[in-house]
């Protein structure tokens, strides 16, 4: 099969489409755990701001 590509070829491939799958899941999750705490954190701020 003198059309196929290298082995480091593909193996290279596969590492960067796994490394991006991986970057992705933990953008992802980095955010969705951001906004639980700044919700947290602005509603205890809001709080603090009562004037009587």
């Amino acid at each position: 099969m003198p059309q196929m590509a290298p082995l480091w070829w593909e193996i290279l491939f596969i590492l960067f489409i796994m490394s991006l799958m991986f970057m992705t899941t933990i953008i992802y999750f980095n955010k969705t755990f951001n906004q639980k705490n700044n919700n947290n954190e602005k509603i205890i701020i809001n709080d603090f701001k009562w004037k009587w």
